[in-house]
């Protein structure tokens, strides 16, 4: 479960922030998370609950916006939503599509307590 060492991180990386701007504590953690970045969302929560005590981020609140897939067609130009396993271009049916979304995995924002 990649999650954890991915939750990990994340954790890492709010305390630091947090600390660096003087906060007693975390109370809100916003991810963005693709859905082919294949992460599992329920797993994000569980590696959550169980790495953030003992940090400044114990109870807060982990709110995660999942980002659906969007490709780009390169025979047509066409943008489009899709699911992990439908990448060809409703419009004109080329396989020639450049993912633009659904990958991203980053830390939107925390809110502190000072």
């Amino acid at each position: 479960m990649h999650e954890f060492s991915l939750m990990q991180s994340v954790l890492d990386t709010v305390e630091a922030s947090a600390r660096d701007a003087g906060a007693e504590r975390v109370t809100v953690i916003k991810l963005v998370i693709g859905e082919m970045s294949e992460v599992v969302e329920e797993a994000m929560e569980f590696a959550f609950e169980a790495l953030s005590p003992q940090t400044l981020s114990a109870g807060a609140a982990l709110e995660m916006r999942i980002v659906r897939p969007r490709s780009r067609c390169a025979a047509c130009g066409q943008e489009f939503e899709h699911d992990r396993y439908h990448r060809a271009c409703p419009h004109c049916g080329s396989l020639a599509c450049e993912l633009i979304a659904g990958r991203e995995l980053y830390i939107d924002a925390i809110e502190i307590e000072n």
